[in-house]
């Protein structure tokens, strides 16, 4: 078990940051829970009585905000992303092609339950792999996640049936892959601050070009080698970034004093926590629909197959873009700013250029590259807005609990989409209208956590 180092530098509170307190203060108002932490709480100390049961933060910290092992950190939390993710963001190709040939007799409803399943999972079981996170460090869950996530993809190369697919990949592949995507992407927190948004969506690229390059390379191999070779190599290929992300990931501050690997979830009592929580379920679940469907909607169309496939690697090339631009600007106008200017790019992309233009090449085209580039500041900035509503040594806590209630949105965000394509007779302009929908919602929900968090001012820095 790697030992945790504390800062080499004096501790400052912050009193700009809304939630360094005690489990129990949520009713506190920001600025007086600043000034209690700052009171009670001397660098590393801890005021609590030892039968209080409460968990004590040990002070304000400083931050590296760079420097060669902070950097490393980001490395590695890259090439676990580019695996993980990248296989999130490749589930079209996936489930286009099983759709049209091993599970060629089930409707989309049917098999969207698989992937529905696994990107559920892969947030669900978060709920306990934050806290072991804050407690015991990334060592111990990339390892396992990795050698899962290997093992699921070689499962999935000799699937056949409909269970098969169920228990190698919406199963297995998502319980593993919760292990990973917390740790890499909340272990950039104990080392970035100020810059988290610039690192965190710089790390979160590597996810954006896994979605664009996987499917290329499946594209390419399943004509020369088959399904199960191409399946195979892309299997090895995440191999090696797993063993690159085990060995540089770290965390770097030492846990919260008592602090349990148990989750908690008195903390969705915080206003302003729940609000968030409300605007990531909704932003969750209509994210993942034109990603999971965007090549179906192509051949329902009358595009070619091969330019179906091809429509979602130019999403994600987007998507790497933006996951890397916002971020940077994020650190100056503040997350949540940046994550409700994306959401209106979102619902624009949906209602003025996907619904009446998509039907041909250049709005299918320009709608794949602004749907890209907004919800991938999204994906990489709603991290750091978790990390603006609560201390960095319980950042994985509050993530881990906020992507456990979104876990029930993409589990039914894609059996829904496709008994909405079902329901139009295989038109998608229903599916569409309910994607920006949820984007809407989501846009309002993280205003509301914004004025619950610095009040009513749309220029507030937050």
């Amino acid at each position: 078990m790697e030992e945790t180092e504390k800062a080499d530098y004096p501790s400052i509170p912050d009193t700009r940051d809304p939630i360094y307190l005690e489990n129990g203060q949520a009713d506190l108002k920001g600025t007086q829970k600043s000034e209690l932490f700052a009171r009670e709480c001397g660098v590393g100390s801890d005021k609590s009585p030892s039968n209080s049961g409460h968990e004590t933060l040990l002070g304000d910290e400083t931050y590296p905000e760079g420097g060669l092992r902070a950097w490393l950190v980001v490395l590695g939390s890259w090439c676990g992303l580019l695996a993980s993710l990248g296989l999130m963001n490749s589930i079209a190709t996936l489930q286009t092609y099983i759709a049209t040939d091993q599970l060629s007799d089930y409707d989309e409803g049917t098999i969207g339950w698989i992937f529905s399943l696994y990107t559920a999972l892969c947030f669900l079981c978060g709920v306990y792999v934050g806290p072991l996170f804050d407690r015991y460090g990334p060592k111990w869950l990339i390892g396992p996640g990795g050698v899962g996530i290997v093992a699921s993809i070689m499962l999935l190369s000799i699937c056949t049936e409909y269970w098969h697919f169920m228990l190698s990949w919406g199963i297995l592949n998502g319980i593993a892959t919760s292990l990973l995507f917390t740790p890499c992407l909340t272990a950039i927190g104990h080392f970035f601050r100020e810059r988290r948004g610039f690192a965190s969506g710089l790390a979160s690229t590597g996810g954006g070009l896994g979605g664009v390059a996987f499917p290329l390379i499946m594209q390419s191999l399943f004509d020369k080698v088959g399904w199960g070779w191409a399946i195979r190599i892309l299997g090895f290929v995440c191999l090696l970034l797993f063993a690159f992300a085990n060995i540089l990931v770290r965390k770097r501050l030492p846990p919260a004093k008592n602090a349990s690997p148990h989750p908690d979830f008195r903390i969705m009592r915080e206003k302003p926590f729940l609000l968030l929580t409300i605007g990531v379920f909704f932003l969750e679940f209509g994210l993942f629909i034109p990603l999971a469907y965007i090549s179906s909607y192509a051949l329902a169309n009358g595009f070619s197959e091969k330019f179906a496939f091809q429509i979602l690697p130019i999403l994600n090339a987007a998507s790497v873009i933006g996951r890397a631009l916002p971020g940077w600007w994020a650190d100056k106008i503040g997350p949540f700013n940046t994550n409700m200017i994306s959401l209106c790019v979102t619902i624009f992309a949906c209602y003025v250029v996907w619904l009446p233009f998509g039907h041909t090449t250049p709005g299918l085209v320009i709608f794949a590259l602004m749907f890209g580039f907004s919800t991938g500041n999204n994906i990489s900035i709603t991290p750091v807005c978790v990390g603006r509503l609560c201390h960095t040594q319980h950042y994985g806590r509050y993530y881990a609990t906020c992507y456990t209630v979104v876990s029930i949105a993409v589990l039914l965000s894609l059996p829904v989409a496709g008994s909405i394509v079902k329901a139009t007779n295989g038109d998608y302009w229903s599916l569409i209208l309910f994607t920006g929908l949820t984007q809407l919602i989501a846009v309002v929900a993280m205003y509301a956590s914004k004025v619950a968090s610095v009040g009513w001012s749309p220029w507030a820095n937050f």
